[in-house]
């Protein structure tokens, strides 16, 4: 059994922000932030929520698949950062959009999520347990963020993605995933501080920190050797690939990845450039991107992959 895409959405804030708009509020400017991170903007919440943005992101997915909201048995939302601790994002989407029937639940692997629920769909489906499953990657990251921090905050957006995927006959889609947790500290975000009557009183931190030199070190090893694996698993070689998916943190990553690899910079999508670092909304909102451009074709193997805090890795190999 394997799982096949039918439907992609993807949504966004309205509100742009430039480089040279946060080259005004910081120590900062568009030349700096682009050569050393090929973004020039990113889409910042004023209004909008992660529930809000993943559930029109999942709508758009469910009408392009032409399934019923009935029809969907199970929800994932992949996040770091929901609006609140419950109930979760799941749930939220599944009321908004009437999907009665369906199971619903979040997922954090932080950059890696919506692959690793990628891969937790399919396994529920390879089980015969579920058939029609929505998939929603969102993150408002703007909220985590130090705004004073210029090492950090210029790479994040907020967004959503999704998809709508189902149980076929056939054989199941190569995918690998990691996760090393002695390797954690070098991205954190923490969460509410402790606060009972017996506990030391303590300030909210809930930050984003981030070693940026160490992710970079780390994303250029892990990512090549995954994406060899799973064209391993499928027994082909990597020339033989399409369509790159990566997440979208950093154009030096992207380049790096595709000089290991071997294979031309053209086969590597990019939308970083106008969304930033959108976490685990970054492979599903560029995923719908490149499907409605009509640049994914039926029988084209495409290889979705991405990294993040964990630390967490993997890849996903999969045929159009």
């Amino acid at each position: 059994m394997r799982i096949k895409i039918i439907g992609t959405g993807s949504a966004v804030p309205e509100n742009i922000v430039t480089n040279q708009m946060l080259s005004e509020i910081m120590d900062t400017s568009d030349e700096w932030i682009t050569t050393r991170t090929g973004i020039r903007q990113r889409r910042i919440a004023v209004t909008e929520t992660t529930s809000g943005l993943a559930s029109q992101a999942a709508r758009k997915a469910l009408e392009d698949s032409g399934c019923s909201p009935e029809e969907i048995d199970l929800i994932i939302v992949a996040t770091f950062s929901p609006d609140r601790c419950m109930p979760n994002t799941a749930c939220t989407v599944q009321a908004a959009l009437g999907c009665k029937n369906a199971v619903a639940f979040d997922l954090n692997a932080a950059c890696s999520g919506f692959l690793f629920a990628l891969n937790t769909a399919q396994a529920y489906m390879a089980a015969g347990i579920y058939r029609t499953a929505l998939l929603v990657g969102a993150e408002e990251i703007s909220k985590t963020v130090d705004w004073k921090d210029r090492s950090t905050c210029v790479l994040f957006g907020d967004g959503a993605g999704a998809a709508v995927v189902q149980a076929r006959e056939g054989t199941p889609m190569a995918f690998v995933q990691y996760s090393d947790g002695t390797k954690g500290e070098v991205l954190t975000c923490s969460e509410k501080a402790l606060k009972n009557p017996w506990a030391e009183p303590a300030e909210d931190p809930r930050m984003l920190c981030m070693d940026g030199q160490e992710v970079f070190k780390f994303a250029v090893r892990k990512v090549p050797e995954c994406i060899h694996e799973v064209a391993r698993q499928a027994g082909i070689s990597v020339s033989q690939i399409d369509w790159f998916l990566l997440h979208q943190a950093n154009s030096r990553i992207i380049d790096s990845v595709a000089k290991h690899l071997g294979v031309s910079r053209e086969r590597f999508p990019m939308n970083l450039d106008r969304y930033g670092n959108t976490s685990a909304a970054s492979i599903p909102l560029l995923l719908d991107e490149v499907r409605r451009e009509g640049r994914i074709r039926e029988g084209d193997l495409v290889v979705l992959s991405g990294f993040g805090a964990g630390l967490t890795w993997g890849a996903a190999l999969l045929e159009w």
